[in-house]
C-alpha cells in the first residue's frame, strides 16, 4: 500500500493531490490544511470523481496521527500572493518559517519516518527548517528546489532552437529564487555543448528566463500550479519506486553548508547521493553566493 500525504491544499497542493488521485499513484492519501472547509470540499470532489476513474484512493483528512505510516509527505503550505506581489519567493519567509516549525513539530510527534518533499517557498530555507524541526536525517528531507527551474531552462533553450526541451540536459543551480543561475558548462543539446549554438551574450539573456518564468505564469493567472506540482509528484514517484532518479533537487550540500538546488540521486530513502559537478570558477562563485543568501536568512532566525 502506497500511503502519501499533502500538507497545504492551496493551488499547488490541490493540484498535487488531484494528480495522485487521478493517476492512481497513492492507495491512501492524507490531506491536511488549516482551512478545514477546503479540505472537506477537496475530499468530496475527489470522491465524486472516483466512479469515473480507473483507480480507487482511500482519502483521510486533518489527522496528523495518520502520518505515522505514510511513505511520502509533500508540503505545499504558503502565501503565493506575497511572492507574486514582490517578485521574490523570500516574501513568504516570515510566514512559512513559522508554518514549517509548526508543521514540522506535528510531523515529528506523529512518529513519521518516511521522506518529506517540500514545495513551500522559499523552498531551500523551508526544507532546511523542516529537517531541523522533524529531526529526520538530511537525506530524508528534500525540496523541489531547482528541479522546476531546470525544466524551465530546458523549455526556453528548446524553444530557441526549435527542439523538444527533453533534448536539453544540464542544470540550474542554487536557490529556487532570484539568486539561481544556469550552469551553462553543464548544458548540452543533443549531446552538443550549448556554446555551439549561442554566443556568450545570448546565453546571458537566456539565463534570465528560468527565474522569470514562474512570475510570468503567476502574473497571468495569480499563481503557479501545474509545473511545480508535476515536479513534486515526479520526485515522490522516484521515492515510492526506489527509482535512483538523477536530477536537481533542494538537498544539503556539504561544500556550501546548506540546502540548495544541486543534482542528486533520489530513491526510497530520499537523497541517496549528492553528485559533484565540475563547474567553472564563475559558477562556483555563483553557487557560493546563492548559498550564502539562503544561510543569511536562516541565520536571522537564530
Amino acid at each position: 500500500m502506497r500511503k502519501m500525504a499533502v500538507i497545504g491544499l492551496g493551488h499547488v497542493g490541490a493540484t498535487v493531490a488531484y494528480t495522485l488521485v487521478s493517476q492512481g499513484i497513492a492507495d491512501e492519501l492524507v490531506l491536511i490544511d488549516t482551512n478545514e472547509k477546503k479540505v472537506v470540499a477537496e475530499k468530496l470532489d475527489f470522491e465524486d470523481a472516483m466512479p469515473r476513474l480507473p483507480y480507487h484512493v482511500e482519502i483521510k483528512t486533518q489527522d496528523y496521527a495518520e502520518l505515522k505510516d505514510v511513505d511520502v509527505i509533500i508540503t505545499a503550505f504558503g502565501d503565493i500572493d506575497a511572492s507574486v506581489r514582490t517578485g521574490n519567493r523570500f516574501a513568504e519567509f516570515e510566514i512559512n518559517t513559522k508554518n514549517a516549525v509548526e508543521v514540522g513539530k506535528k510531523i515529528k510527534k506523529s512518529g513519521f519516518s518516511g521522506v518529506i518533499i517540500d514545495i513551500s517557498n522559499p523552498c531551500d530555507a523551508v526544507t532546511s527548517i523542516l529537517q531541523e524541526t522533524t529531526g529526520l536525517p538530511r537525506n530524508q528531507v528534500l525540496g523541489t528546489g531547482t528541479f522546476l527551474d531546470t525544466a524551465r531552462m530546458q523549455h526556453v533553450v528548446g524553444d530557441a532552437l526549435g527542439q523538444d526541451g527533453r533534448n536539453v540536459e544540464g542544470f540550474v543551480l542554487g536557490e529556487h529564487g532570484n539568486s539561481q543561475f544556469v550552469a551553462w558548462s553543464t548544458v548540452r543539446v543533443n549531446n552538443k555543448p550549448i556554446t555551439e549554438f549561442f554566443t556568450e551574450e545570448e546565453l546571458e539573456e537566456l539565463g534570465k528566463k528560468p527565474a522569470e518564468g514562474g512570475f510570468k505564469v503567476a502574473n497571468g493567472k495569480g499563481y503557479t500550479s501545474y509545473a511545480i506540482a508535476t515536479c513534486g509528484v515526479k520526485l515522490a514517484q522516484a521515492v515510492l519506486s526506489n527509482a535512483h532518479f538523477f536530477g536537481p533537487v533542494s538537498t544539503y550540500v556539504e561544500e556550501v553548508g546548506t540546502y540548495v538546488g544541486y543534482p542528486a540521486i533520489v530513491g526510497a530513502k530520499g537523497v541517496e547521493k549528492v553528485v559533484p559537478l565540475v563547474l567553472t570558477d564563475e559558477e562556483k562563485a555563483k553557487l557560493e553566493q546563492s548559498a550564502n543568501y539562503i544561510k543569511e536568512h536562516l541565520d536571522s532566525l537564530k
